[in-house]
């Protein structure tokens, strides 16, 4: 074998093993987003703060735990956008610097946000110096670190489904993967992003649509995870 062939075999086996950990992570990620979505809502009483003050009294570890969840999705993404970034990058540099940039800003900010939840727990925690205010108050204030948590998800997601859809077109582009399969990316991520701006300008659309408007980009999401998984990526012969 002459060192060009070798080169090339050695980039399609580091290529291969790149996308079977896109297709790990895929999976991974939205297995930890959705459990602390899940442990969030079960303590999350909506437009009641003393309710949910006592939920989450009750159930102080699964908020934690949630908390953890939360940050374990953000390394794993963080991951999977330095390896989706590996594959693409020979497709169009600039448009997957692009992608990885807005991906990135996205975990900043998901990376961020749980500060929320630890105001939470030190405004119901009932140390000495919250004696100032009254009980009603303290669940009023961290019911409202609560809402900017949730804030946060949507500027966070807003950047994911630009990101993704910039992904999404170099899949599209490079043919890596079935190209009915990348256009459902591209249009997933960009009705997520849309979605978000929608609901971020009209809240009240948040109360008609609850989370189905996630539900294509998680169909995308889990359908490519398996795919990396399992198939890996085409290579130059099969394309």
């Amino acid at each position: 074998m002459s060192n060009v062939e070798q080169e090339r075999s050695e980039s399609e086996a580091t290529r291969q093993f790149a996308a079977r950990l896109v297709g790990f992570l895929y999976l991974f990620t939205n297995a930890t987003a959705i459990f602390f979505f899940y442990a969030r809502g079960r303590v999350i009483a909506t437009g009641d703060a003393a309710q949910t003050a006592k939920n989450i009294a009750a159930s102080e570890r699964l908020f934690r735990l949630a908390i953890v969840g939360e940050l374990i999705t953000v390394a794993g993404t963080v991951i999977l956008v330095v390896a989706l970034y590996a594959i693409l990058r020979t497709i169009d540099r600039n448009v997957a610097l692009l992608a990885a940039f807005w991906r990135l800003l996205e975990n900043v900010v998901l990376a961020i946000i749980p500060l929320n939840a630890f105001v939470v727990l030190a405004l119901l925690g009932g140390a000495d110096y919250l004696r100032a205010f009254d009980a009603a108050q303290l669940q009023a204030l961290a019911y409202v670190f609560l809402r900017a948590h949730g804030a946060g998800f949507r500027i966070g997601f807003l950047f994911l489904g630009l990101g993704s859809a910039a992904f999404a077109y170099l899949w599209f582009k490079s043919r890596y993967i079935p190209r009915l399969l990348a256009a459902l990316g591209i249009l997933a991520s960009l009705q997520m992003a849309a979605s978000e701006v929608a609901i971020m300008t009209f809240p009240a659309l948040a109360s008609v649509v609850g989370m189905a408007y996630m539900a294509p980009m998680g169909l995308f999401e889990l359908t490519l995870g398996f795919w990396l998984l399992i198939k890996g990526v085409r290579t130059e012969q099969t394309k």
